[in-house]
């Protein structure tokens, strides 16, 4: 999980579903493609879910939740 020093930042990265899950986008998404397999870089085109180990910390960060 990144670290947030602000609300703000967290507020930046972080959105709520309608399921009441959290979005995030996913790490490394341009660095070195050259690397990258064409199936890896599709899949990091998605956002992905934050784990629900790491909702109550998220919940904490976000200003409005």
């Amino acid at each position: 999980m990144p670290k947030m020093k602000t609300r703000r930042a967290a507020a930046k990265r972080f959105t709520i579903t309608g399921t009441g899950e959290y979005k995030r986008n996913k790490s490394f998404k341009s660095h070195i493609l050259e690397k990258k397999s064409p199936k890896r870089k599709r899949n990091l085109r998605k956002a992905a879910i934050a784990t629900s180990a790491d909702h109550k910390r998220v919940r904490r960060m976000l200003p409005y939740a």
